[in-house]
């Protein structure tokens, strides 16, 4: 039975502490720790992280193709154990090649309520997988000001579904968030 990564980062944070570990997941996010290290001299912070002790269950050595997904799990981690220096690394990976980052980073935006990140974000308001566009609209509702409305306002006619639902939740979060009609 897999555990649930909350957990996982719970017992990350029991063991070595949570600066420890947000500094292990700033490290990995920003490259400070390579994708390469992180499956070789730093692999015991990335099963720490990961609750796996073959991250990813690949075989070794593990294909660089692969290495953005240390970017993912230490994204994930900033879900259940933060420092506020963890905005910077966050603003970092905004723009990532691999479309799960910047979707974490979206989520934890919308979690965290972090406006400092929303203007990083609108550019996902365009990406082609609905998921990435719902996330970074949801993040906007959470953590955007009034002239960020404007960005989100097209994506009421978006062919998914979901991404629609959550433009209307954006706008109602957003509205009553600022205290007042966003039109």
């Amino acid at each position: 039975m897999a555990v649930h990564p909350r957990a996982v980062v719970q017992a990350a944070c029991a063991q070595y502490g949570e600066d420890v570990v947000v500094g292990w997941c700033i490290a990995l996010l920003t490259g400070e720790i390579s994708g390469e290290d992180a499956f070789g001299p730093d692999l015991p912070k990335l099963v720490a992280l990961t609750g796996q002790a073959n991250p990813g269950g690949w075989q070794q050595p593990v294909d660089p193709v692969n290495y953005y997904w240390v970017r993912v799990w230490a994204a994930r981690v900033l879900m259940y154990a933060w420092r506020d220096e963890a905005v910077d690394a966050l603003r970092v990976v905004a723009d990532d090649p691999a479309w799960r980052v910047r979707e974490h980073v979206a989520r934890i935006t919308a979690q965290r309520e972090l406006g400092e990140l929303v203007d990083q974000l609108i550019p996902m308001l365009d990406h082609e997988l609905p998921r990435v566009r719902a996330a970074a609209v949801r993040a906007v509702g959470a953590a955007g000001e009034y002239e960020h409305a404007e960005a989100i306002e097209p994506l009421r006619d978006d062919p998914d579904p979901t991404v629609r639902a959550a433009v209307e939740k954006a706008e109602e979060k957003l509205a009553a968030r600022l205290d007042r009609p966003l039109t």
